[in-house]
C-alpha cells in the first residue's frame, strides 16, 4: 500500500502525549535496522499510529534513496498471504516482505487468532531481523495483552523498544487545531481554538470532528466563511543554479545511468516481470529521466501487483497470469480484473424515492442539510465521515439516500454508492461467513466510491460486525472515499459501540437531526396534503402545525387520518373537519359571565366537584357521582 502523502512528521503535531514514540521513530527512519528494532508504537485509537507509520516510511525514503518501504495493515497481509497460500505463490510472497529495508504493520492487536499467519510472521520477521530490515508495528494495546498470541512472537515483538501514546493535552490541542486550520485556510475570531481546546477529547479524531462541526456551523453565516490563503511564491533562482550544477556534474558521469538502468533490468526480470521499456531505455542515445523511469516503472509494478491481488481474491485461478507481468499490458491487465469483478453482484445503491429537492429545510434540521451538500461538492475530502443523528421519523433516511442520489447525479452515474440499512449490512457479512465467500463480501464493498450506512447503531455488540466495519472503514476512507452515516444517538451513547469505531465516526462531523419544528410542520403539512390532492388554506395549515408531532412520519399519518376522515363524510378536509377528528375543541368565543378568580376566592366548595371554566354550549360535562 502507498503511503499517504499527508502523514508526515512535518505535518504531526508534537506534545507530552507523544515526544517518546516521536523521537523513537525518526531514530529508526534515519538508521532503520540499527536501533529500536522492532519498535512497537501502541496506544488507543485516533492518537497518531498511523501518522507516525507515515512519518517514518516517508523520512527513510528521504534519507535512504532507493530504499523499499513497505506499509500494510495486518488484514492486507493476511488477505495477502492467503491469496499466496491459495496460488502457490509463497515464496513470491515471503521475498517481497523480504527485500523491504523497512516494514510497516498497523494494527497488529489482530492477530487473535490467526496461527497460520503468526507463523509466517515469526519467520518473515527473524529473516528481517538477521539481514538487518527495520520492522515497526502498531497496536491499540502492548504485545503481552493481545490475546491468543503465539509466546515466541510476543517475545519477538518486545525485544525491540515499547512505547506509548496517549491523548494530547491542552497545549497540543491548540497546536493541533492550529496546523488544521493552516491547512485549511480556515479562521476564527480569537481565542475560539483555545475555548474549544479547553474539552478534553479522548483522542485526535475527536478534536477534528469538533473543529469540523465549528466549521459547519460558520460556514452556514456568509460574513464568518474563511476566505483562501494566498498561494505560495515560487522557488528563487539560487534553487535553479543549483540543480544546473548537478545537472552539469551528472553529465560528467555518462556511463552511471547506463549501469543503474541495467541493475534495474536484471532485478525486475529476477522479480518475474518483463522489462521491455528498461531495454529501449538503454539504447537511448542521451540519458533520460532515469530517476522518474524507474519511479513510473517501480509504480506501474505496484499497480499490476494491486490487481493481481484483487484478481485472486475474486478468482484464485487468476494468480500467476502473465498479464499481471508486463507492464505494457497494464491495459489487459485491468480489463482481465474488470471481467473477473462483474460476476461479483455490486452493493445496493441509494433509494432513488429520496433525493435533496424534496427534503425541506427549516431551522431543526439546517446544519444537516449544510453539511450533506458540502459532502456532495467534495466527497471524501471535507466531513468524513458524516454521521447525522436523532430520533426515528426526522428525515435521516431520506436525507442519506439523497446524498446517494446527488452523488450518483454528479458524476454522471460512473460512481459506486453502497447504500445499505445496517441490519442487511449484518445479514449479507453472516451469509458471507456461511458461504465461504467473505473476500468476495468484502470486495463488493471496497470497491464502492462511496459507502451510506443507515442505523448504525444496530452494529453495537456485534463483534465481527464491527471487526470488519472497522477495516472497510479504514479502507474507504484511506482511499478519500466518503462515508455517511446515520444513528438514533451520538457514537459515545451507543452501548456496546467499540472504542476504535467510535473514534472514527465521531472524527468527522457528528450532526444532529431534530424533531420537526412550527415552520417545518407547516411546511410539511402543506407538502404532503398538495401530493395527496388535498390542498389546505392557511388556517388549516396553521391548525396542524401547531400540533404536537414529533416525527414526519406522524405528520403522514395527519393526513393519511384526515384523508379517511374526508372520503368517509365525502367533504373537503377543513379546519371543522380537523378538529373533530383530532378530538381538538372548538376555541370559547364568548365572555365568562363569572369572574374565575373572584369566584375561586369567595365560594367554599371542593374544586374537585366545581368546574370553573366551561366549553361550548354545545359540548356536555359528564361527571361520576361519588
Amino acid at each position: 500500500m502507498r503511503l499517504d502523502a499527508r502523514l508526515r512528521f512535518d505535518t504531526l503535531v508534537v506534545g507530552a502525549g507523544n515526544r517518546l514514540a516521536v523521537a523513537a521513530a525518526r531514530a529508526v527512519a534515519e538508521s532503520p535496522g540499527t536501533v529500536y528494532n522492532p519498535l512497537f508504537i501502541y496506544g488507543g485509537t485516533g492518537l497518531g499510529k498511523t501518522h507516525l507509520l507515515g512519518g517514518i516510511g516517508h523520512l527513510a525514503e528521504a534519507l535512504q534513496p532507493g530504499s523499499e518501504v513497505e506499509y500494510v495493515t495486518l488484514e492486507e497481509f493476511v488477505g495477502q498471504l492467503l491469496a499466496a497460500t491459495s496460488t502457490g505463490q509463497i515464496e513470491l510472497f515471503s521475498r517481497r516482505y523480504e527485500r523491504c529495508s523497512v516494514l510497516l504493520i498497523d494494527d497488529v492487536q489482530f492477530l487473535t487468532g490467526h496461527r497460520e499467519m503468526q507463523a509466517e510472521l515469526l519467520k518473515l520477521f527473524e529473516r528481517m531481523q538477521r539481514a538487518g530490515r527495520q520492522i515497526v508495528l502498531t497496536s491499540d494495546r502492548p504485545p503481552a495483552e493481545i490475546r491468543d498470541v503465539d509466546e515466541r512472537l510476543i517475545s519477538r515483538l518486545s525485544g525491540g523498544l515499547i512505547v506509548d501514546v496517549t491523548a494530547p493535552d491542552f497545549e497540543t490541542r491548540v497546536a493541533i487545531l492550529r496546523a488544521n486550520c493552516e491547512e485549511r485556510h480556515l479562521t476564527f475570531k480569537e481565542g475560539v481554538l483555545e475555548e474549544l481546546a479547553q474539552f478534553s477529547f479522548g483522542n485526535v479524531r475527536e478534536l477534528q470532528g469538533a473543529l469540523n462541526r465549528l466549521v459547519a456551523h460558520q460556514a452556514l453565516g456568509v460574513d464568518d466563511a474563511p476566505r483562501p490563503a494566498q498561494p505560495a511564491g515560487r522557488p528563487t533562482g539560487e534553487f535553479e543554479d543549483f540543480l544546473s550544477d548537478v545537472s552539469s556534474v551528472v553529465q560528467e558521469h555518462v556511463e552511471s545511468w547506463q549501469a543503474r538502468l541495467a541493475e534495474a533490468r536484471q532485478y525486475w526480470q529476477g522479480e518475474g516481470y518483463k522489462t521491455g521499456v528498461i531495454e529501449r531505455a538503454l539504447t537511448l542515445p542521451r540519458e533520460p529521466d532515469v530517476a522518474g523511469l524507474l519511479a513510473t516503472f517501480a509504480a506501474a509494478i505496484e499497480h499490476l501487483r494491486n490487481l493481481e491481488r484483487t484478481a485472486t481474491s475474486v478468482d484464485p485461478s487468476l494468480g500467476g497470469n502473465s498479464v499481471f507481468r508486463d507492464p505494457e499490458r497494464m491495459a489487459e491487465a485491468e480489463d482481465l480484473v474488470e471481467r473477473a469483478l462483474a460476476g461479483a453482484t455490486p452493493p445496493d445503491g441509494p433509494s432513488p424515492a429520496f433525493v435533496r429537492e424534496a427534503f425541506e429545510v427549516s431551522s431543526s434540521n439546517q446544519l444537516a442539510a449544510h453539511a450533506a451538500d458540502t459532502v456532495v461538492a467534495e466527497p471524501g475530502t471535507k466531513y468524513n465521515p458524516l454521521l447525522f443523528h436523532g430520533p426515528s421519523g426526522v428525515g435521516k433516511t431520506h436525507l442519506l439516500n439523497a446524498i446517494g442520489n446527488a452523488l450518483l447525479a454528479s458524476s454522471g452515474g460512473r460512481m459506486v454508492v453502497a447504500c445499505v440499512h445496517a441490519q442487511k449490512f449484518i445479514d449479507e457479512l453472516i451469509a458471507a461467513i456461511q458461504g465461504g465467500t467473505i473476500e468476495r463480501w468484502r470486495l463488493r464493498y471496497r470497491h464502492a466510491d462511496a459507502l451510506i450506512i443507515d442505523d448504525v447503531q444496530f452494529v453495537a455488540g456485534k463483534e465481527r460486525t464491527q471487526d470488519e466495519l472497522f477495516l472497510l472503514f479504514n479502507a474507504l476512507a484511506g482511499a478519500g472515499k466518503q462515508i455517511v452515516l446515520t444513528s438514533d444517538r451520538t457514537p459515545a451513547e451507543i452501548p456496546d459501540l467499540e472504542a476504535r469505531l467510535r473514534s472514527r465516526f465521531e472524527g468527522g462531523l457528528v450532526v444532529p437531526i431534530q424533531a420537526p419544528d412550527r415552520t417545518l410542520r407547516q411546511r410539511l403539512f402543506a407538502r404532503y396534503l398538495a401530493d395527496a390532492g388535498r390542498p389546505a388554506d392557511d388556517a388549516l395549515l396553521t391548525l396542524l402545525a401547531d400540533q404536537p408531532v414529533q416525527s414526519v412520519r406522524e405528520i403522514v399519518g395527519v393526513v393519511n387520518r384526515l384523508g379517511a376522515a374526508a372520503d368517509a363524510s365525502r367533504t373537503p378536509i377543513s379546519v371543522q373537519l380537523a378538529r373533530a377528528e383530532l378530538g381538538l375543541a372548538t376555541p370559547y368565543a364568548g365572555v365568562l359571565a363569572v369572574s374565575t378568580v373572584a369566584t375561586r376566592d369567595s365560594v367554599p366548595y371542593d374544586a374537585e366537584k366545581i368546574v370553573w371554566e366551561w366549553p361550548d354550549a354545545t359540548a356536555r360535562l359528564i361527571e361520576e357521582l361519588r
